[in-house]
């Protein structure tokens, strides 16, 4: 490999102060300055003349600029949490190949201040060698002034070392420092799931030592307050919620007066969930500029969406003007009730609220139960103008058989309530059809370890159907899975007889060009042994 060789000529000739194109437009006579070859005072070859008289190849044999410079390092790496150690103490988290990891293998160098550096890159090797290589180019002024580059390898030794968390961890699993116990008072998990995959898309449980399901919530157990800080305001960034904290004295060094503490931070998420019921209490409708009473909640993230399904009124609760006066659903979303639509006529156009479409209009509707046992009709007005026709499947809160003891509703003196109040279109009869076939899609999960109090077969089919009809949730509503991640299912292989059959009767679906690919690095590696072998 020839290395350039760079230098500061004393022999240049002096050259005038003069603009050359400035002395071409005026005519005046220019001479060409050129500059002759001599010969290497060592090989004797001709060469164009330097401060040295010496060409590269006898300046490379005389002066080696790398001299000194460390060419064997041997870097900590921690292979739990994939950190490097930055001595003394300081742990940095930094991928292969990445600049990151550049940075801190030059950095990491000694006596690399006497030479200037100029390009560094990574040598593939192997990655389970432990070996990093890394390509340096440096310059530096040599005899009389002349500036030689040079090229030259680090090989840099990866020794596994365990960090002090990780240390504590491996000793003791249950050694936690800080605990952060969610939950939420409603009687089903269709917010764990959604926060769960929340969780997941922005790896905010990456530095969570243990996660336990509870019975109305899950438990996150971290080696340090700060991370259970962090985790803290995730959640009061995605889903409305409050917290308190507490401290309790594990152990007291007189000496040296350092206190160790166990920190416990408590988190309540609202208890209102999307297609709820509320009835809103009389001062909240009023500051709301008298919305409602009964408003159902179409969306929850770090608001709360309301809509009045008479009006299409709507507006937005943050997690401080709920927690101000805060209320709670007169129904839940497992108490809906299925209707058949048998008449729809539209009140108003479409419109837009919130990224979500709505239309007035007024359908008559009957309950699926009372098919066969009498002829009971309901005349209602709905917000789903847009989507039902006659024959479709509606569900809704069946507020004429239910028995409503809310003291809330006991303050709207001479409000009569509707029979129905219809919530979403109804696909459940489609689903019956594709019931036990796989999806194309799949969903990343936890790991988590159960509690023994929320173990049991009633718990496990409980789960399970809450589970499913969240993945159903995901289907019908685009604007559900839009914050989180959906991956293709491998194993999936549709039928071409199942497509053909279905056609308008299929179900909502989840298109491919939302999905994303699940990478498995164990998968790849696999396969490129395989080819090479081949």
């Amino acid at each position: 490999m020839t290395l350039p060789l760079l230098y500061r000529s004393s022999t240049t000739p002096f050259s005038f102060p003069i603009d050359t194109a400035m002395a071409e437009e005026t005519g005046m006579f220019t001479v060409h300055h050129t500059i002759g070859n001599v010969l290497c005072c060592k090989c004797g070859i001709s060469m164009q003349p330097n401060a040295a008289n010496m060409c590269a190849n006898c300046l490379r044999s005389e002066v080696d600029i790398t001299e000194g410079l460390q060419k064997h390092v041997i870097i900590c790496h921690c292979p739990e949490c994939d950190r490097y150690l930055q001595p003394p103490r300081t742990w940095i988290k930094a991928q292969l190949e990445s600049k990151e990891l550049l940075t801190f293998c030059v950095k990491r160098l000694k006596n690399l201040n006497k030479v200037r550096l100029v390009q560094a890159e990574f040598i593939w090797t192997e990655p389970h060698s432990k070996r990093i290589k890394v390509k340096l180019k440096v310059q530096k002024e040599v005899l009389h002034g002349a500036i030689l580059e040079q090229a030259y390898t680090v090989e840099y030794v990866v020794q596994d070392q365990m960090c002090e968390a990780c240390t504590r961890v491996q000793a003791n699993p249950d050694q936690w420092v800080a605990a952060v116990q969610l939950r939420q008072h409603v009687s089903h998990r269709r917010t764990f799931f959604y926060l769960e995959q929340l969780i997941l898309k922005h790896d905010a449980s990456a530095r969570a030592i243990m996660i336990k399901q509870m019975d109305q919530g899950i438990d996150m157990f971290f080696s340090n307050r700060s991370h259970a800080v962090k985790f803290v305001e995730f959640i009061a960034k995605v889903v409305p919620s409050r917290s308190r904290n507490d401290k309790q004295l594990v152990s007291h060094d007189v000496k040296s007066s350092i206190y160790n503490y166990k920190y416990t931070f408590s988190v309540e998420i609202c208890p209102v969930c999307r297609e709820d019921l509320i009835c809103l209490p009389p001062k909240v409708a009023n500051s709301l500029g008298n919305l409602g009473p009964l408003v159902i909640c179409t969306k929850v993230s770090n608001n709360i969406a309301l809509l009045d399904p008479f009006t299409l009124r709507n507006c937005f609760l943050d997690a401080e003007q709920y927690w101000r006066s805060s209320f709670k659903s007169l129904l839940s979303s497992r108490q809906l009730v299925e209707y058949i639509v048998l008449d729809v006529e539209a009140v108003s156009s479409e419109v837009n609220i919130g990224g979500s479409k709505y239309a007035l209009a007024d359908a008559q509707v009957a309950r699926i139960s009372d098919f066969g046992k009498n002829d009971t009709i309901f005349n209602v007005r709905t917000h789903l103008g847009h989507l039902l026709n006659p024959g479709d499947y509606a569900l809704g809160y069946d507020l004429f058989a239910a028995n409503n003891n809310d003291s809330e509703l006991d303050k709207y003196k001479g409000f009569v309530l509707p029979d129905v109040i219809l919530v979403k279109k109804s696909y459940e009869e489609k689903w019956q059809k594709k019931r036990g076939k796989s999806r194309s899609w799949k969903l990343k999960s936890l790991n988590m370890e159960i509690d023994e109090n929320v173990k049991g077969r009633d718990y496990v089919e409980k789960n399970s159907s809450e589970y499913e009809q969240f993945l159903r949730d995901l289907e019908e509503n685009p604007d559900l899975r839009f914050n989180i991640s959906l991956y293709r299912n491998r194993e999936y292989q549709p039928s071409e007889m199942a497509s053909v059959t279905d056609g308008d009767d299929a179900p909502p679906s989840v298109p491919l060009e939302e999905l994303l690919a699940d990478l498995d690095l164990s998968e790849e590696e696999a396969n490129d042994n395989d080819s090479m072998r081949e």
